[in-house]
């Protein structure tokens, strides 16, 4: 039994050592900025939702596989939680020992100079009617240790170069701020999506129920968020002329904890207290107003989500499921729900079929229309998408496509089959826009603030010793010698240890006899 618990204790501290060794730190920083890549390529929940669902429609077969394996939702992904976690244990056990050893390092005196100093890779030897005191006066800048010794010779040990140390503890000890600032804006931290269209019946007020999507840390409770309603009462885009945005901003009525008028754009968000609303992108929302058999008429204000961000051929869909319902009891009939599926064009060609639009302004607008009746799904308790058809009514015949399309101008009408009319009216500016509250942002900026400072530090610290020896001598004068030791590799020590000695202004006594340097430490 005490063998195989000594055998499993010996495994263990193996296994931690491996862990906490300096390359496995590096094996995982690599590996998490590999895991990291799939989150910059594929829509992630927390950011482009509705890409989510274009992807599953363009992959059908690869986009579950994805989806089961965390990559909607790489950042909180059970294997990237494991390598976060796995880097962080690692840094912590590589950082203590080392921080260990270089407060003793920092805390010892500096060892007295070699017996031989002629075994150095640098030496020199002269003369000088200086003291002690003076030459280490003239190391300025350098830790320095003087020692008398029985003989009567002085020397005088130097030291410099520990900010190289200090820079290496400097930066891994600030990657694991980063570390600790992103599990801080995971935990205390939320974000939240909402597609706000212009007008303000359209307006939202910072509420889980009132976002498109909201996604809260493990310590987030609604009362946290801020108290704020929004309403888009501008948006402005300006393009070249080959159709790409040069610019565009929005401007919002604000209300709740403060009442203002802002503009805010994709560089420069808008503050909401602790929060931050970011836009992301933009894109027309259709008006219909449709009229049914009963004479019964709705009016819907419909985002179209672009298709193509270049142009801003956008699809969409309008239903009305409460139209043609019984006059008497106002009960609708789900055979008579209506739909409208189809494409808008902000500019449509001269001429030809209207497939897509030529230009992302609005200088020639086109609405192409498919009429859908039948029973729409939405009662169903099954979540499906606003902005698309419930597919599956359509595949079994519950929801059918009545007549061929129309296409339509604004103020256009059409007018159907059963009598029902349709008319549209314009359309209205629409914005994505993101909420989010990280309170591990500030440590996140310092921390990489402290790791380029000891990067430039490990990179520029160079550890180095330089030992003087002064023997008087009959004549009055003192015999003085000089070694120089880099303790890593410095192809400028040479230079260094040139200006140390014309520093110390010696008269030199000739040439040197230089011996090997082999095991001096």
């Amino acid at each position: 039994m005490k063998a195989i618990l000594g055998f499993v204790v010996a495994k263990l501290r193996g296994a931690w050592r491996q862990l906490t060794s300096m390359r496995t730190a590096l094996v995982l920083l690599f590996l998490l900025a590999v895991a990291s890549i799939p989150g910059s390529i594929l829509p992630q929940q927390g950011v482009n939702p509705e890409k989510i669902n274009e992807y599953f429609v363009k992959h059908p077969d690869l986009a579950p596989v994805i989806d089961k394996l965390g990559g909607f939702d790489v950042f909180r992904s059970p294997w990237f939680a494991a390598i976060y976690l796995l880097l962080f244990t690692s840094l912590i056990g590589c950082i203590l020992p080392r921080t260990r050893d270089h407060a003793r390092a920092l805390l010892r005196r500096v060892p007295d100079a070699p017996k031989r100093l002629t075994r150095l890779p640098e030496h020199h030897r002269g003369r000088t009617e200086r003291g002690a005191k003076e030459l280490a006066a003239a190391l300025r800048g350098w830790r320095t240790v003087t020692r008398e010794h029985p003989d009567g010779t002085v020397t005088i040990a130097a030291e410099k170069g520990f900010l190289k140390e200090t820079g290496n503890l400097v930066f891994h000890t600030a990657l694991i701020g980063v570390l600790i600032g992103v599990a801080l804006g995971s935990m205390q931290g939320w974000h939240a999506n909402r597609l706000l269209v212009q007008g303000p019946e359209q307006a939202f007020c910072t509420t889980p129920q009132q976002f498109d999507e909201y996604v809260p840390g493990t310590g987030v409770n609604p009362s946290d968020l801020p108290k704020y309603c929004l309403e888009l009462t501008g948006f402005q885009a300006s393009y070249l002329d080959s159709g790409q945005a040069e610019s565009f901003g929005a401007t919002v009525a604000v209300t709740g904890e403060r009442t203002e008028t802002a503009e805010f754009s994709v560089n420069h968000p808008l503050r909401l207290g602790d929060a931050n609303v970011y836009l992301l992108g933009h894109g027309y929302a259709v008006v219909l107003r449709y009229t049914d058999t009963n004479g019964r008429s709705q009016t819907a204000v419909v985002p179209f989500l672009p298709t193509d961000q270049q142009t801003l051929t956008s699809e969409g869909v309008a239903t009305f499921p409460d139209a043609n319902a019984d006059p008497t009891t106002g009960k609708p009939d789900r055979t008579k729900q209506v739909a409208f599926s189809g494409l808008y064009v902000p500019t449509a060609p001269e001429s030809g079929m209207v497939t897509r639009s030529i230009f992302p302004e609005e200088r020639n607008q086109r609405l192409v229309l498919t009429f859908y009746q039948g029973d729409l799904g939405i009662d169903q308790g099954v979540p499906s998408s606003v902005y698309r058809l419930n597919q599956k009514q359509v595949a079994n015949g519950k929801l059918k496509q009545i007549g061929d399309g129309k296409s339509l101008e604004v103020n256009g009408s059409w007018t159907l089959d059963d009598g029902s009319k349709l008319e549209f009216l314009g359309t209205r500016p629409f914005v994505t826009v993101s909420l989010r509250h990280d309170p591990g942002e500030p440590v996140v900026l310092v921390s990489i603030l402290l790791v380029l400072a000891g990067l430039m530090l490990s990179l520029g610290g160079k550890r180095r010793r330089v030992w003087v020896r002064l023997t008087p001598s009959d004549d009055g004068t003192n015999l003085l010698e000089i070694g120089g030791l880099p303790r890593s590799e410095y192809p400028g020590f040479a230079a260094e240890f040139a200006a140390v000695v014309a520093k110390l202004d010696l008269k030199e006594m000739g040439d040197d006899t230089r011996e090997p340097v082999d095991a001096l430490r």
